[in-house]
């Protein structure tokens, strides 16, 4: 079996199960606490940081790795392209979600919901102003680079599509959403893909959790 260590409001990890969730894999969540991290947990990966798969042949930490790895492992149905170009649009893609868009959506997920409630402190306004100032030109990148397309590479669903659209569900929960009127495409694209199973699942889950 499948374990896969992390907490399900991370983005990071909400790749890894809608990954999953999309090839019908069978997996274990265990709880693991990036801020505070357990001896147990230290000794799985040098990065400190959440995912980490954990199955019968191998321990990998970082959400990429284990996409790439669960590709070559399961590579039924496909989430990333055959084709040489798409394909490598497709790790942009990813790449670009996981640095830019996490950086520019985290902050204010961060200083609403993680610190007032996991972290009992006071969110910084500046820090979320800041971050607001700069999420738009990332929302005008993701508009002009969806054009009339309905997935971002190759014609088809992606690990593209589920690493950028997984921060948009942190951002969400924090209260802010795409604006339908100035960036008309990428809000449509970010409702098509948090509709899909595999995501509708974790953010009825997740939505679950917070009201609880």
């Amino acid at each position: 079996m499948i374990k896969i260590h992390g907490v399900n409001i991370s983005p990071f990890v909400r790749k890894i199960r809608v990954a999953l969730a999309e090839k019908g894999l069978a997996y274990d969540l265990v709880p693991a606490n990036p801020f505070a991290p357990s001896p147990e947990f230290l000794a799985l990966t040098p990065m400190r940081k959440i995912p980490v798969l954990q199955d019968d042949t191998v321990t990998l930490p970082d959400s990429s790795v284990i996409v790439a790895y669960l590709e070559r492992r399961h590579p039924e149905p496909a989430l990333l392209p055959q084709d040489p170009a798409q394909y490598g649009r497709a790790l942009f893609y990813e790449e670009y979600a996981d640095t830019v868009v996490v950086g520019a959506l985290a902050p204010v997920f961060i200083q609403r919901i993680v610190i007032p409630r996991m972290m009992s402190g006071t969110p910084d306004e500046k820090v979320i102003a800041d971050a607001l100032e700069r999420t738009p030109a990332v929302l005008d990148y993701l508009e002009g680079e969806l054009s009339e397309r309905e997935w971002l590479a190759g014609g088809q669903f992606s690990v593209a599509d589920i690493a950028v659209a997984s921060p948009f569900v942190n951002w969400g929960y924090a209260g802010e959403k795409v604006d339908a009127g100035r960036w008309p495409k990428l809000a449509s694209y970010i409702t098509r893909v948090h509709g899909r199973p595999s995501f509708r699942a974790l953010i009825e889950e997740e939505s679950a959790a917070f009201r609880g």
